[in-house]
């Protein structure tokens, strides 16, 4: 049967169901919405019986959605946002949901923080725009940039550079240490190392940089000069009786051995998150950063941090670099500086290389890179605004204060049979569903494709269980992905924890039915 056949076959029996006044109408809903989207949301209509209540559908809508396929877009109605409240969102229908993903990432001081919309509001009335380009600026800029260098003290660094979102943040690094490298008479130092499952953004570039196919495949990525090292997943990579350190050090020595095979002369940086988070919460090994950055430096490499995650808090100290002690030569963040009310990103750029960029714009009568909106100010008010807030609030010791509570309550449920690890730090968490409680045993492939009314892996139908439940997760294959506003209450953490409960709960039933059904998937 093909998709579309089913989808045929699935719209006739909703009809024939509606006349009937059959229940199965409800579980169609749930399967051809919750389930054939991959946990996202059912389509928009309620049925009571044989009675439906009409509502407006944007099934097809006219814009190209990013990270979606093209049949969701087509025959499935968005889940669409209307307004949110502290650490929850509510669609248009009036549905309420716990954002456990803090948008993507980025919401940390919730959806409804009146300061930040002040802000802005301020800076729209005074000047709601001017550039930075050539030696012109604004005030708020300049006062952000300030901020950024007293509040990053992982190290010393001399000046921020303003993008607008974490993929240009990284973006830009590249071209900044092949301008530092150029300037320097290293021409061949161009390379960059990554790692296997990290996530850098999602422009040429920074798309290559990361480190999961799915953002290379059609699109003639990764750049040549980009590499992959090592993913550092202790649970899923060590080797039988391998402790953690044992495990750091031989990916320590993995990486120097790519160094040498490709030639010291031909590398220019490595970028690491403190915690790789797309890729599904991997906080690194012990002693993992320790030798990296002992790599690195013995070979005049450049340690760039990608922070656009971790930053501002999100680990329970303000930087990442701050909790694994990296001391980086450039740094990229975004997503918290704003508390995603507007879009705004950073870097972060060392004394040693921004003295040589200054030295070289000098020779060349321009540093010729930049933005439209570089230093927006009205991002940069807002930017400032929050910046204020994690501070007046000690948003650093509420993150590690309520850490016991999110992180022990979650793993908690790590007994589960189909759980094969619950990690995370901080305020943020992944949760891997494995068959037998290993890596090398995840649940069959083809219980993810059609079968009767079902079309999900399991990790999908966690989402949808939660979504059921009222709250929104992040979903990538088996593995799921929690990251709160970090104004979340206890009360809040204990509901988003009874919830995700009843998914699993949910989700073990439905792996049970299957594994008794020896379930196989349909035939085109």
């Amino acid at each position: 049967m093909t998709k579309m056949n089913f989808r045929l076959v699935l719209r006739s029996a909703i009809r024939a169901a509606s006349s009937s006044g059959s229940d199965f109408c409800h579980r169609a809903e749930i399967v051809s919405g919750r389930l054939l989207n991959n946990g996202l949301p059912p389509f928009q209509s309620r049925w009571f019986g044989a009675q439906a209540e009409t509502v407006q559908s944007f099934k097809g809508h006219d814009m190209l959605a990013p990270f979606t396929a093209g049949w969701q877009t087509t025959e499935l109605d968005p889940i669409v946002i209307d307004r949110s409240e502290g650490c929850y969102i509510y669609d248009i229908h009036g549905n309420r949901y716990l954002d456990a993903l803090a948008g993507l990432w980025c919401t940390a001081l919730g959806g409804s923080e009146p300061r930040l919309v002040a802000a802005a509001t301020a800076q729209l009335n005074k000047l709601p725009f001017y550039h930075s380009f050539w030696n012109r600026t604004t005030k708020p800029s300049l006062d952000l940039a300030k901020e950024l260098l007293e509040m990053f003290t992982a190290r010393k660094m001399a000046k921020a550079f303003f993008v607008n979102s974490g993929s240009e943040a990284n973006d830009t690094q590249v071209k900044l240490v092949w301008y530092y490298n150029n300037a320097l008479g290293r021409p061949r130092k161009k390379k960059f190392i990554a790692r296997t499952k990290a996530y850098h953004g999602s422009t040429l570039i920074s798309a290559s940089l990361s480190g999961l196919p799915a953002l290379h495949q059609q699109f003639d990525l990764p750049a040549p000069f980009v590499l992959h090292t090592d993913c550092p997943h202790y649970w899923r990579n060590h080797l039988p009786g391998e402790t953690e350190e044992e495990f750091a050090t031989r990916l320590a020595n993995n990486l120097e051995n790519l160094i040498l095979e490709e030639g010291p002369e031909t590398i220019a940086a490595f970028i690491a998150e403190p915690v790789m988070g797309a890729g599904g919460v991997i906080p690194p090994p012990a002693t993992y950063f320790e030798k990296i950055q002992a790599v690195v430096k013995k070979y005049d490499i450049l340690f760039i941090a990608d922070e656009v995650i971790c930053a501002f808090g999100r680990l329970g100290e303000m930087f990442g670099c701050d909790k694994y002690k990296i001391k980086p030569d450039l740094v990229s963040m975004a997503k918290a500086l704003s508390s995603a009310y507007v879009p705004i990103g950073a870097i972060l750029v060392s004394p040693e290389v921004a003295d040589v960029v200054y030295s070289q714009s000098n020779k060349l009568g321009a540093f010729s890179h930049g933005f439209t909106y570089s230093g927006h100010p009205v991002s940069c008010a807002v930017a400032l605004e929050a910046l204020k807030i994690y501070k007046e609030r000690n948003i650093v010791e509420r993150v590690k204060s309520l850490t016991p509570r999110f992180q022990d309550g979650l793993k908690a449920f790590s007994g589960s049979p189909i759980i094969g690890e619950i990690r995370g730090t901080g305020l943020i968490l992944g949760t891997e569903f494995a068959d037998n409680k290993s890596p090398n045993d995840p649940f069959p492939s083809e219980w993810g494709k059609f079968h009767l009314l079902f079309v999900s892996r399991v990790g999908a139908y966690f989402g949808a269980q939660c979504q059921k439940h009222g709250m929104l997760v992040r979903v990538a294959g088996d593995n799921i992905m929690m990251c709160p506003s970090l104004t979340i209450s206890e009360e809040e953490i204990d509901e988003l924890i009874r919830i995700y409960g009843k998914a699993l709960k949910d989700t073990e039933e439905r792996v049970k039915e299957l594994k008794s059904q020896h379930v196989q998937p349909l035939t085109a």
